[in-house]
């Protein structure tokens, strides 16, 4: 049975005692794990464990708890490989037990989602990353609770910062409130220096450089920091976000032929600094040139992780390349 992610609440756990939570945004299903064990204790497991040592296992979801309520059994990083396991579980004899199961992406052919999926007396929720929109929105609420006032800019930054990931971004923004708790006044500055921001700036000067193909100044910005392996996937993590904005824009463009308007009805909304920058970017590409940076990007990403003590090099090359070529 398919559930969506507002939809925890609906779950009858006397009836369906295994659930499915797959997916990349780990900071909802965590919130979905929250609510389902309505933050009581639970034991958690990897699928290693359990497929090595499945006798064990069903003993443990068999037995009744002591204290009467239900127990919860989390196995982490499932895949396929643990369906068998549970097909064997007779769920006439689980009687105050509830297992979570907790996978990555998990294909549309994937054995284990399609179990779910078709089983009434199972659930399977899936959990897609969080929009740009979303997150702004999310940062801006717990900014606001706390009477921090920062520009959209600064929070734009934040989120790419944090790869669009709403937990690392809940992370950054509980460092603000630790901080201020303390009695501190804070502005954007002591923003930047708390969550390492002036670094990430640079970031995002080297790569909007070279979208607009300013070859000067994105070899002036390659020349002045001094890159560590950790800081290429980063790199290329906000060169792919921009990218598919740029992307985004150009579509529009193409439909309205009208720049300004393109930018002014961008969602998100583009910053006013930010607007002249964005408007050479989406004057320099067309979309299928897009299309093609975007499949390099995610190339280049996966060959630096197989590759790290090649990656400065490997990533340096790739931007002077991109900021060197005339579409």
């Amino acid at each position: 049975m398919i559930l969506k992610s507002y939809e925890i609440k609906k779950i009858n756990t006397n009836k369906s005692k295994i659930i499915l939570l797959y997916g990349k945004n780990d900071a909802q299903k965590d919130e979905a794990i929250n609510s389902i064990s309505n933050n009581t204790d639970y034991f958690s497991y990897d699928q290693n464990q359990i497929i090595e040592n499945p006798e064990n296992f069903f003993d443990e979801i068999y037995t009744k708890s002591l204290f009467g309520n239900n127990k919860i059994i989390i196995i982490k990083r499932v895949t396929d490989k643990i369906l068998n396991t549970i097909q064997n579980i007779n769920l006439e004899k689980v009687q105050d037990t509830i297992i979570l199961l907790i996978a990555d992406i998990l294909d549309k052919r994937s054995k284990l989602r399609l179990k779910f999926e078709k089983d009434k007396n199972l659930v399977c929720i899936a959990f897609y990353p969080d929009s740009r929109q979303t997150l702004m929105g999310f940062a801006s609420n717990f900014l606001r609770k706390i009477n921090v006032s920062v520009s959209s800019s600064l929070i734009n930054t934040i989120i790419e910062k944090t790869n669009e990931d709403k937990g690392a971004l809940l992370n950054e923004l509980k460092k603000i409130n630790l901080y201020t708790k303390n009695n501190k006044k804070i502005d954007e500055g002591k923003i930047y220096k708390l969550i390492n921001l002036n670094e990430n700036h640079s970031f995002n000067d080297l790569v909007d450089n070279c979208l607009v193909k300013n070859k000067k100044k994105t070899i002036r910005i390659l020349g002045d920091n001094n890159f560590v392996n950790e800081d290429c996937v980063l790199i290329m993590r906000i060169f792919l976000n921009k990218s598919k904005l740029v992307l985004k824009l150009v579509k529009e463009y193409e439909i309205n032929h009208n720049i300004d308007k393109t930018i002014s009805l961008a969602k998100p909304p583009i910053f006013w600094k930010d607007k002249e920058m964005v408007k050479k970017q989406v004057l320099n590409w067309q979309a299928q040139d897009l299309n093609n940076l975007i499949y390099e990007i995610n190339e280049l990403e996966l060959l630096i992780k197989k590759n790290i003590n090649n990656s400065v090099h490997l990533m340096t090359n790739f931007i002077f390349e991109k900021a060197s070529v005339k579409n």
